[in-house]
């Protein structure tokens, strides 16, 4: 039994606002009761943020906010807000750009203490319990005291740092189109920060970003440059064989310590893997390597166990911790795997790199490999059908003991935009290998969200207890329709084009700035904050400007509406010349730059094969291609005028508004294509 009455959090639906429900911290969540009770004692505000997979928030958990003496402390001096991030990423994003007013590295937990007014002046991540206790009675008798003036003074500086947009700040591009030179300079730029050893970037921690790598993707489809498909292909190996993938179920984590991949903060978090899985497919189609498929089958197969509700929603992810322990769920000691493996576990530890000291906490191994199959079995005299079956029952070993462990806790709160991450994955998946339970599981996802996250042409952010609430953000509805933009050239289900246009429109009505050509991040319908942002820079999600732009060229092609072609290009003029400078940070921008400056084709397939014709094309890797089609004549601006023929199946490849004579087989297709 909770040892602790519980707090306004207990009323919550978050499972990271529900962890901290019997905290003897007088927590309120993110509202207009605590903003009420600060402006009405004149209090300061702590706004504490974290996730429910989040380590050090896990450590800054138990070490002050479960503490007698620490949480009176707070309770005393302020008015304690607890934030999910995940839930409120508006509020995140506004307080995490005050942090970085203030010089400091950002992360999480994010602390940040605000004026009565909920404007910051000091903030910082973790900190250890003696300095935070210190901190704390520093700042609660500072504010009480005669410093709150300079206090104040200190706020309103950092409210004019991030009252100012990311574009007046980083300067902006107003006119000018996309070169061919400038686009080398991108890609140098982009090559400075690569670590060509072990593939990612030249930095630790090592982020999976899969932005970057699908542009170098795309940089190779548009323009045929073999260096670029070599770093992706570099990055996309080496993480499969780190121990940032779980080698004995799939799956990544969030991110490595390490240079190498090795050694992860152990939390699974959706986003990654519906981005991971677009990632490893697309690569699949323009390599043939079979293990990018074999990381897609079994990522899928993760997420369809571990994080799918009994209706087809996506959970937000699994934890780091289990028994207050990081990782402890996923590692082992050598004398744990000679009890499980008996004579095998030689052969298992050379593969997967295991020793006795181990190479993680308490003498423990975190499962990585260090080469292909192929050269394993050699060095082994193994033949390579001997390996498979010997992994494959090592895995089921592994597997089975997992299943007597305790697990890491699970947040189970579905996120629209996420849950998209995770559809469009599925979609990208299907295209790759024609894999009939990946488009289930992605209609089942799609008949969640309309059923459970939508109203009307609004979107909410969160689902769960059968609930949805909080207004969607443009995270959400850019992520949703590029989601079922992707749905439909899948299926040629025209509800999910004319629902993505839907969507599309309410953000245009409700999100756009046309000052700046960009969108809010939030709805103007939304709850007022003290700044209203915009996403301009692609992180380990990219921004929902750069994916509404992608989404406006690619719905713009599809239903005629040079409108939105045009926006999409004056949304990346705004920051082309950034683009080119720091790519690393706007590589999906980056993206948007390649399809423009190389323009793939717009094709229509007409005819009773319709379908078949779609998933073979699909088996290659189309850039910048729109694709629409039917069994007959559609309305549908692509399929207008094309009436099917009697036992034909017309495929139409068009240019620049200007049309192919339409070709009767796939192949004859590939050629129109290749015919620039």
């Amino acid at each position: 039994m909770p040892e602790h009455a519980p707090n306004r959090l207990a009323h919550e639906t978050s499972p990271y606002l529900l962890q901290h429900a019997y905290n003897p911290v007088d927590w309120y969540p993110w509202g207009p009761e605590a903003l009420a009770r600060a402006q009405a004692e004149q209090k300061p505000i702590l706004v504490s943020i974290g996730y429910a997979a989040c380590h050090w928030c896990h450590v800054m958990e138990r070490e002050s906010f479960e503490h007698e003496a620490v949480a009176a402390v707070m309770n005393t001096h302020f008015v304690c807000i607890k934030v999910d991030r995940e839930e409120r990423p508006d509020v995140d994003q506004v307080y995490m750009d005050a942090l970085h007013a203030m010089g400091v590295q950002g992360g999480w937990p994010l602390n940040v203490f605000l004026t009565a007014d909920a404007k910051p002046f000091y903030g910082g991540t973790y900190f250890p319990r003696t300095s935070w206790t210190q901190l704390l009675v520093n700042i609660g008798e500072a504010y009480a005291g005669e410093h709150r003036d300079e206090l104040e003074q200190s706020a309103a500086r950092f409210m004019a740092a991030i009252g100012t947009s990311e574009l007046a700040k980083y300067g902006t591009t107003v006119g000018g189109g996309v070169s061919a030179d400038e686009f080398k300079l991108l890609l140098y730029n982009l090559g400075l920060k690569f670590d060509r050893e072990r593939g990612g970037t030249n930095r630790a921690p090592k982020f999976p970003m899969p932005s970057i790598w699908r542009f170098l993707l795309r940089a190779h489809a548009a323009t045929g440059s073999a260096e670029a498909l070599k770093q992706a292909v570099l990055t996309l190996r080496e993480m499969a064989w780190g121990g940032i993938y779980d080698q004995a179920h799939g799956g990544f984590a969030r991110y490595s310590v390490d240079g190498e991949w090795l050694a992860p903060h152990f939390e699974k978090m959706l986003y990654d893997n519906g981005q991971l899985v677009s990632l490893y497919s697309e690569a699949f189609q323009l390599t043939g390597e079979p293990l990018f498929r074999s990381v897609v089958y079994d990522t899928v197969e993760f997420v369809r166990l571990e994080l799918t509700s009994e209706d087809g929603g996506f959970f937000s992810s699994l934890d780091a911790d289990s028994e207050g322990e990081e990782g402890k769920f996923y590692v082992f000691t050598k004398d744990e795997l000679r009890k499980i493996l008996g004579p095998e576990e030689p052969l298992f530890s050379d593969y997967y790199h295991c020793t006795e000291e181990g190479n993680w906490e308490h003498g423990r191994n975190i499962l990585h490999r260090r080469e292909s199959d192929a050269d394993f079995a050699a060095h082994h005299h193994l033949t390579p059908g001997a390996l498979a079956t010997a992994v494959a029952g090592w895995k089921e070993k592994i597997m089975a003991v997992r299943a007597g462990r305790v697990r890491p806790g699970l947040d189970d709160k579905i996120l629209t935009g996420w849950n998209a991450l995770m559809l469009q994955g599925l979609t990208d998946a299907y295209r790759a290998f024609g894999e009939p339970e990946f488009l289930a599981m992605a209609e089942r996802n799609a008949a969640f969200i309309e059923k459970n996250l939508r109203r009307g042409p609004q979107l909410w952010r969160t689902f769960k207890a059968g609930t949805a609430h909080i207004d969607g953000f443009l995270e959400d509805y850019a992520l949703v329709i590029q989601a079922y933009i992707g749905l439909y050239e899948v299926t040629f289900a025209e509800q999910w084009l004319r629902t993505a246009e839907t969507l599309a429109e309410y953000a245009m009505g409700n999100f756009f700035d046309s000052a700046e050509t960009q969108f809010f991040y939030t709805d103007s319908n939304a709850e007022p904050l003290i700044a209203r942002k915009k996403e301009l820079f692609d992180n380990v999600i990219p921004a929902s400007n750069s994916v509404m732009a992608h989404n406006l060229r690619r719905l713009g092609r599809h239903l005629d509406r040079a409108d939105y072609v045009d926006l999409a290009a004056a949304m990346l003029a705004q920051v082309r010349e950034l683009v080119a400078k720091e790519p690393q940070h706007l590589a999906n921008w980056a993206s948007l730059y390649a399809a423009l400056l190389y323009p793939g084709p717009e094709i229509a397939i007409v005819g009773n094969q319709a379908g078949a014709f779609r998933a073979e094309l699909n088996q290659q890797f189309l850039f910048d291609t729109v694709l629409a089609g039917g069994p007959k004549m559609g309305k549908l601006p692509l399929l207008q005028h094309r009436p099917a023929r009697p036992n034909h199946t017309d495929v139409y490849v068009c240019r620049n508004y200007a049309c192919q004579a339409p070709v009767q087989t796939v192949a004859d297709a590939r050629v129109t294509l290749a015919v620039v």
